[in-house]
């Protein structure tokens, strides 16, 4: 079949993407699902920061590919094999294939099976095909997903059942921003009710973990970020105290001011942003570093202090969450008024504006935009939190 996609040709591009054009919106074949394989219809996919990182080139990519990870649709086709899903079922995207078997999904954390690490590497789905073409030439697929498109074909250990009466454009985020947010605050960090916190980035990631920290019951929560759109926003969603990341004393006030934190989630994805995590954590408290920084970027810290204060620096991927478990938890969340992330939702933009949303995300504009390859006649309202 024929379907309209965002091609990512090559990295290294530099904005305005609008202008250098690292996204090109063409006409590619798909093939139909193989045994063991899943056609969806993509309704809405989230513009990551990770997404962001390949056009770059500070996260080398296979290329050229149909890009986007975060996602949600409904399922039109089913390969021979599959079980457990139907066309008509609403799905939500991950990135993370896991194979329910090896020794980490066998102990609750899938999101560090291995068993698609090559695949993904390689540009190719889990069982090995590539369904993707431009002018009888391959294209390699994204994480599994390849979700800036108007079809995908994808393996079942890639997608989420959900309710049908959660909006898709709401759905979607919940296959990075929200998964990998909360599940960093409840998962990885486990706050306790009555415990403080501090974020640290207020992209969607980290919007999301204080959203989190809201619902888990944190008493008083610092959000800290170079924004302040964002700062304002953090306000609104339940920050007890905010910070300028700009400040040379920082780290000092929030001392002052909010005191040492039981809980620092880190999301900017910069050693300079661990540093002043861990400098704000207080005794016998946790960093959660869940960013993706450069691969060059390293973290100093003095072993003495970090052995006479008890403090632990964790990371954390997607949310050292079990996707089928924790996403359901989350909309169920969501549902009932606990998790208002649509409030975190800033612009829809068509497919054909995916490389100004690039410049959105790059520009620090937006939270969370969503791209939308179909007209979505259901989509949550909202307004962006700055003028692009």
């Amino acid at each position: 079949m024929k379907t309209r996609a965002a091609v990512l040709n090559g990295s290294g591009a530099r904005p305005p993407f609008a202008q250098s054009r690292p996204f090109e919106v063409a006409e590619v074949d798909l093939a139909g699902p193989g045994p063991g394989e899943v056609l969806v219809r993509i309704a809405a996919a989230g513009v990551c920061h990770s997404d962001l990182s390949a056009v770059t080139g500070a996260r080398p990519r296979r290329l050229p590919a149909v890009a986007g990870h975060e996602a949600a649709g409904v399922v039109e086709e089913v390969g021979a094999g599959v079980t457990g899903l139907a066309p008509g079922d609403h799905v939500v995207m991950v990135f993370v294939a896991s194979c329910g078997g090896c020794a980490v999904c066998l102990e609750g954390r899938p999101n560090l099976c291995q068993s698609s690490w090559r695949a993904r590497a390689e540009g190719t789905l889990p069982t090995g095909a590539r369904r993707l073409s431009r002018n009888g030439d391959p294209l390699h697929h994204w994480s599994g997903v390849s979700a800036f498109a108007e079809y995908a074909v994808v393996t079942p250990q890639s997608l989420v059942r959900v309710a049908a009466d959660i909006p898709l454009d709401i759905a979607a985020i919940f296959g990075c921003a929200v998964v990998t947010g909360v599940g960093a605050v409840l998962n990885t960090a486990r706050l306790h009710p009555g415990s403080s916190a501090a974020v640290i980035g207020l992209g969607g990631v980290g919007l999301s973990a204080l959203l989190g920290a809201v619902a888990a019951g944190a008493a008083r929560i610092a959000a800290v970020d170079l924004s302040p759109a964002k700062l304002d926003l953090a306000r609104g969603l339940g920050a007890t105290h905010v910070y300028d990341a700009s400040q040379p004393d920082c780290a000092e006030r929030i001392l002052d001011e909010f005191g040492p934190a039981d809980r620092v989630l880190e999301f900017a994805g910069a050693a300079s942003a661990a540093r002043l995590g861990y400098a704000i954590t207080g005794r016998g408290g946790v960093l959660v570093t869940a960013g993706l920084p450069d691969p060059g970027q390293r973290l100093d810290l003095p072993l003495a202090d970090l052995v006479a204060t008890e403090r632990t620096v964790k990371g954390s991927y997607m949310g050292s969450a079990s996707p089928r478990r924790d996403i359901p938890r989350y909309l169920e969340l969501y549902r009932v008024g606990r998790l208002p992330v649509d409030r975190l939702r800033s612009a829809t933009l068509s497919l054909d504006e995916v490389n100004h949303a690039f410049d959105r995300l790059a520009s620090g504009v937006s939270v969370r935009d969503v791209l939308v390859p179909h007209e979505l006649p259901h989509a949550v309202p909202h307004a962006p939190i700055a003028s692009s």
